[in-house]
C-alpha cells in the first residue's frame, strides 16, 4: 500500500498491543517466505513514561522516564496508519526480517530501539 511507507505512525488494532502506536520500520507489500501476507515490521513502546514534577528527585524523574519498547511483525490489516511520520534516523538498517532469528540480535534491536525513542 502507498500510504504504509517507513516512518508512518500507525496504531495496532489487534492483539496484545491493541490500542499502542507504533512506527513502520519497514513494509512488506507482497510477503516474504516466513510470511506470506502484506506485513510490516513495526517498532513501538508497550509502557509510555510517567508525569514527571518537578518536585520529585533526579533518580525518580530518570526512572519514570524511561519507554519499554517492543518489536513486531504486523498484518496490514491489523494496522491502523495515522496522520503522523515520525523521521528516526537511529532504526534503518538496525530491524530487519533477519532480526527475529535470534534472540539476541532481537535484544540489541530493542536496545537501539528504545534509545532512539528516548532521544525523541
Amino acid at each position: 500500500m502507498k500510504f504504509l511507507k517507513v516512518g508512518r505512525v500507525a496504531i495496532i488494532s489487534r492483539g496484545r498491543y491493541a490500542g499502542k502506536k507504533v512506527v513502520i520500520v519497514q513494509p512488506q507489500d507482497n510477503g516474504s517466505k516466513k510470511h506470506p501476507f502484506p506485513h510490516a515490521i513495526v517498532a513501538g513502546i508497550d509502557r509510555y513514561p510517567l508525569h514527571v514534577t518537578r518536585r520529585m528527585s533526579k533518580g525518580r524523574q530518570t526512572k519514570r522516564s524511561k519507554v519499554k519498547p517492543f518489536i513486531k511483525v504486523v498484518n496490514y490489516n491489523h494496522i491502523m496508519p495515522t496522520r503522523y511520520t515520525l523521521e528516526l534516523e537511529g532504526l534503518k538498517g538496525v530491524v530487519t526480517n533477519d532480526t527475529f532469528t535470534e534472540v539476541s540480535q532481537r535484544e540489541e534491536a530493542k536496545k537501539t530501539v528504545k534509545k532512539a525513542l528516548e532521544e525523541r
